[in-house]
């Protein structure tokens, strides 16, 4: 990971840091926050990183610069939903996410047809190119794509349409866990070939034991 990236990685881990204190209340809605000197302190950072973790709050509403006067905490619980889903912790996202998948996964193995599966497994030949390639948002999108024809084949449109309004939230989630690399959806790969064979010979028990363990591992 080159020191931009990195340094991306971590104004963003902060600037979600500084987001869960306010909404814990630690910042007071109206009041300002503290300066950056004590900002640095409090979070363990430098100062480029506090600035752009607060530039970041700035764009999304969560806090406004006065200049000469002082950066200001906005009122966000009318925050879009969307918004707050991006900023939500690893393992909750990775919960409601679980929940869906092994329901997903469910289904698709009772319901599955030949286009399904041949949609599934373009999908991973895509996820495995992506991985050779050593491109990043390539096996974020084949990766969401096999999960996605996945929610499809389970036959139930109102959990196809809940699994794809949440997949800009997993694209988020995979992009914070591993801003730039492939080493997760390498590792992770076969896993989701087994996954796909199970859903083909219809094997329940091999389908649901995968994706809890894609899961659990947050592949």
């Amino acid at each position: 990971m080159n020191s931009a990236t990195s340094q991306k990685s971590l104004s963003q881990k902060i600037s979600a840091a500084i987001r869960a204190d306010i909404i814990d209340g630690k910042f007071e809605v109206g009041s300002k926050i503290p300066s950056e000197p004590d900002l640095m302190v409090s979070y363990g950072v430098g100062r480029s990183t506090i600035r752009e973790a607060i530039k970041s709050l700035s764009q999304a509403g969560v806090l406004t610069v006065r200049q000469g006067y002082g950066t200001i905490v906005n009122d966000i619980s009318n925050e879009p939903i969307e918004e707050r889903l991006k900023n939500s912790d690893f393992q909750e996202i990775n919960y409601v996410r679980s929940l869906l998948e092994k329901e997903m996964v469910t289904l698709a193995v009772k319901n599955r047809n030949d286009q399904h599966l041949s949609l599934m497994e373009n999908a991973l030949n895509h996820r495995k190119a992506a991985i050779v390639e050593g491109n990043h948002e390539a096996c974020i999108t084949a990766d969401l794509e096999f999960h996605t024809r996945i929610a499809e084949a389970s036959g139930n449109k109102v959990l196809f349409d809940l699994y794809k309004s949440f997949t800009s939230i997993i694209r988020d989630f995979f992009t914070r866990r591993e801003p730039s690399g492939i080493t997760q959806f390498a590792m992770s790969h076969h896993l989701h070939e087994t996954l796909l064979t199970a859903i083909k010979e219809q094997n329940m028990d091999q389908a649901l034991s995968t994706i809890t363990y894609i899961l659990n591992n947050n592949h």
